[in-house]
């Protein structure tokens, strides 16, 4: 099984391992049109003025976030974000075998370096979500560049989706189990990417392999409701219960 996770915007700075080659992530042989994105980043974000990096970044001391990423040291994906999803994970926490569970069957969808896995090695780095270069629509690019190799490398595999909706942008499965989390009758927001950290770290600590031992986890205040079902996509709709 493999499972399709968002990254956040909120990044630790720890610093691990050298800076990246091609090797730090999947699909090395794709490195070129990933090195093309990387390489018009750093150029752009070095050109911009301070009060254009506030802009770009979308926060206040913007310069400070001014980096070379091919220099700067490294850490595992997971281990860099740190957004609430993140939190809930509690990665830092698990036992070795169920932290090799999410380093070997998660993929993060960055807004920056596209697909990777959940122990690729990734600089610290500050990119907002839909946010493009001047010459790049970077989800069309990498949904363009990366598309069928991802559908190879997932072909044989039972994919649970648990990425928020604009991710579609960077790849759409053509078979996917979903989730949807319900309170009080309305499909929650902000507290969904809390539960996805949570169903991904019961699912990493249970090791789970195919659908139906998906379907049978048991997992603290979600209720499974209903599973909807559609040609290419199944639904599965958790209460929340406090």
């Amino acid at each position: 099984m493999k499972i399709l996770f968002s990254p956040s915007e909120g990044k630790t700075t720890k610093q691990e391992f050298e800076p990246i080659t091609k090797d730090s992530f999947i699909f090395p042989e794709l490195y070129e049109k990933r090195e093309l994105v990387l390489k018009e980043y750093d150029k752009y974000i070095h050109s911009l003025s301070d009060e254009e990096l506030n802009q770009f970044f979308g926060i206040k001391n913007g310069c400070e976030y001014v980096v070379n990423i091919f220099e700067e040291p490294t850490c595992k994906a997971i281990e860099r974000y740190n957004g609430v999803a993140y939190d809930y994970l509690e990665y830092s926490l698990l036992d070795e075998t169920s932290q090799k569970y999410i380093d070997e069957n998660t993929l993060i969808f960055s807004n920056l370096f596209g697909v990777i896995k959940a122990d690729s090695l990734l600089p610290f780095y500050r990119m907002k979500q839909a946010r493009n270069l001047p010459n790049i629509e970077i989800d069309k690019y990498y949904k363009r560049e990366f598309s069928e190799k991802l559908d190879e490398y997932l072909s044989d595999e039972v994919v649970l989706d648990l990425r928020a909706g604009h991710y579609d942008k960077f790849y759409k499965p053509q078979k996917y189990i979903t989730m949807k989390f319900i309170k009080n009758g309305k499909v929650v927001s902000h507290w969904a990417k809390a539960y996805r950290g949570i169903v991904l770290k019961e699912m990493a600590k249970n090791k789970i392999k195919t659908g139906q031992e998906l379907l049978n986890l048991q997992i603290n205040k979600l209720t499974l409701t209903e599973i909807q079902e559609t040609k290419n996509k199944k639904t599965i709709i958790y209460e929340i219960k406090e």
